[in-house]
């Protein structure tokens, strides 16, 4: 037989079978159990893509509430609450946005129909989206939305809840129909 380097340790040694990769049991042992730690690592980085973040947690919950906020003022027949025309795409605008003000993501008086335009292209036009608000909601309400709200934290189950209550509401609403 031709002299082989051992596959675990790299030392020379003449092999008993035609097949064989390494010098002793020990060797072989050894490369078994890397072999496994390959083989769990693999596998635990395939469930952690798997896992839902809290991110997209919330951004599911995010879908549902303004799945929710479209269709409760498209019920009520309201205008974009900026410009005051109907709608051709329909968005749900917050008066305070999501990212500079968290805690007021979900608050159902921060967010209303909105025209795409006013939405995106005019950055939610807040002067008049302000003072729609006012007649809308009252001016009691809009200085609750501009007051000092404490941040929250939201954790998994409570995005899981805030999104299956806002998914049920939107289905309420199609039932209703």
């Amino acid at each position: 037989m031709k002299i082989k380097n051992c596959k675990s340790c790299c030392t020379d040694f003449v092999p008993v079978r035609p097949l064989q990769r390494v010098c002793s049991p020990a060797c072989a042992i050894a490369i078994v159990k890397v072999k496994q730690a390959q083989r769990a690592a693999k596998q635990q980085r395939q469930d952690k893509k798997r896992i839902k973040t809290k991110g997209k947690w919330l951004q599911e919950a995010q879908v549902e509430f303004n799945k929710y906020i479209r269709m409760r003022d498209q019920l009520v027949t309201w205008p974009c609450i900026s410009c005051q025309k109907q709608p051709k795409k329909a968005n749900a605008g917050h008066y305070k946005s999501t990212k500079a003000y968290p805690e007021s993501r979900f608050d159902e008086d921060n967010c209303h129909l909105q025209c795409e335009h006013c939405n995106t292209y005019l950055s939610g036009n807040i002067s008049a989206y302000r003072v729609n608000l006012i007649s809308r909601i009252g001016l009691e309400r809009v200085e609750r939305l501009e007051g000092k709200h404490e941040a929250k934290h939201y954790t998994i189950e409570e995005i899981k809840e805030i999104k299956i209550k806002y998914r049920n509401l939107s289905r309420l609403f199609i039932a209703n129909l």
